[in-house]
């Protein structure tokens, strides 16, 4: 096989990814890419870790679309791009314009910013007359105050263009719906600053699913389904997935007629999005539609529990072809996040492999040495110092694994603002 072809011997196309995001949750996903394509990376520093897997690179703000566009024009003339491909939260929209500039395939800019804006997704599921919590858009204290009590407590607080959860706050009364308030503000960093950021909404109750699927000239094709396991209450921070190939959701027709309907009220038809749900005692109610491949490692746990590789699905999208979604594996698996007791300074994380349960699939440390490791509310998933992905027979099974792989794992660490480490 040389570079130009991929596994089956066929000469590969030619994508530009749109930056690429954290090494330790992302490197994965550009292996898997490089395995189908051809890949140019556009990006606003100098590759580092990703030169084995790219045939070139450009170095241009990923913020600005007309300079994405020269440089995509200004590539040598043997270098013939078939699509462009991005899973950065922040740069979906630069990416959507970049494809639209260069005539390739992708949903449109206009869809993609009605995913990224929360209250632009609201509007338009409530134009398509779809049953949603209560959402409101609020600018103050005052605001938030009047529209909690209007719809009753409790209230969820998050900004209108985040996405992970970062931000997301249960507030119960009007005491934490003031600090969540401010959570929500201060979580924004990085995106376009609004009169009114903020989202209040009635709080759905019921367990946390997200599901990544494969959206080609409009026909909906399911990938993985996750099932979150939540922590840090009450800011729900995602600690877990658990993925099962034959979870019954992937066949309940009430589930993914809303999927269905969601995308078609927000204008998205060619792409993968990760579409997070609420299951409700009144049915599944739509949370977020994000227009990327799931984070977390989701996609690559997805790959584990069915064999569907995420970055040939991407790459073959991108390029406007038909994508690979055929079931090849039918496993449960599962990822946990490890998080301190407390907030510490970290130095290292040793795992003792012999210790580690044998459905083990991957283990890993997600620190460098002296990174601050803070709970939240003080940060997000910034605070885990490692992982590890399982696979069993039940998601009973994967639990027990996985309780045993965090058992393999030691944190040296130092306190941190007098605390013991």
């Amino acid at each position: 096989m040389t570079r130009d072809e991929d596994k089956s011997g066929q000469a590969k196309p030619t994508i530009i990814i749109l930056t690429t995001g954290h090494v330790l949750y992302r490197e994965y996903l550009l292996r898997s890419v490089a395995e189908h394509a051809d890949v140019w990376l556009f990006h606003d520093r100098e590759p580092k870790w990703e030169k084995p897997y790219v045939i070139g690179y450009t170095v241009v703000s990923s913020q600005d679309s007309a300079a994405l566009a020269e440089a995509a024009r200004s590539l040598p003339t043997e270098v013939k791009i078939a699509g462009v491909l991005c899973w950065n939260e922040m740069r979906m929209i630069q990416a959507a314009e970049l494809a639209r500039a260069l005539g390739l395939p992708g949903t449109t800019p206009e869809g993609i910013i009605r995913c990224r804006d929360k209250h632009l997704s609201r509007e338009a599921m409530l134009a398509y007359g779809m049953p949603q919590p209560a959402s409101v858009l609020v600018g103050s204290v005052e605001e938030a105050l009047q529209t909690a009590a209007r719809i009753g407590y409790p209230v969820i607080v998050k900004p209108r263009d985040m996405g992970a959860s970062y931000g997301v706050t249960l507030a119960q009364n009007e005491e934490q719906l003031a600090v969540a308030l401010t959570h929500a503000q201060s979580a924004r960093n990085g995106v376009p600053q609004y009169e009114r950021s903020v989202l209040i909404e009635e709080y759905m109750d019921g367990p946390e699913v997200s599901i990544d699927t494969a959206w080609w000239r409009g026909k909906m094709l399911p990938l993985y389904l996750a099932r979150k396991v939540t922590g840090f209450y009450p800011h729900f921070e995602e600690i877990g997935h658990v993925v099962n190939a034959e979870d019954p959701l992937l066949q309940d027709s009430k589930f993914l007629g809303v999927l269905e309907d969601a995308h078609r009220a927000v204008g998205f038809d060619d792409g993968i999005t990760h579409t997070e749900f609420r299951l409700t005692t009144a049915g599944p109610r739509i949370v977020e539609i994000n227009a990327r491949l799931g984070g977390d490692l989701i996609p690559y746990v997805g790959e584990v529990a069915t064999g569907i590789s995420p970055g040939q699905v991407a790459a073959e999208l991108a390029c406007g072809t038909a994508p690979s979604t055929e079931l090849k594996r039918k496993q449960i698996a599962a990822i946990r996040f490890f998080y301190p007791p407390q907030d510490v300074i970290a130095s290292s994380v040793q795992i003792d492999n012999s210790a580690l349960p044998v459905s083990v699939h991957t283990a890993a440390p997600l620190i460098t040495p002296g990174q601050k490791l803070l709970l939240p509310p003080k940060d997000h998933v910034n605070g885990r110092y490692g992982y590890a992905v399982v696979h069993a027979g039940t998601p009973e099974a994967c639990d027990e694994a996985l309780a045993l792989a965090e058992r393999a794992f030691t944190l040296v660490s130092s306190p941190l603002n007098g605390q013991a480490g």
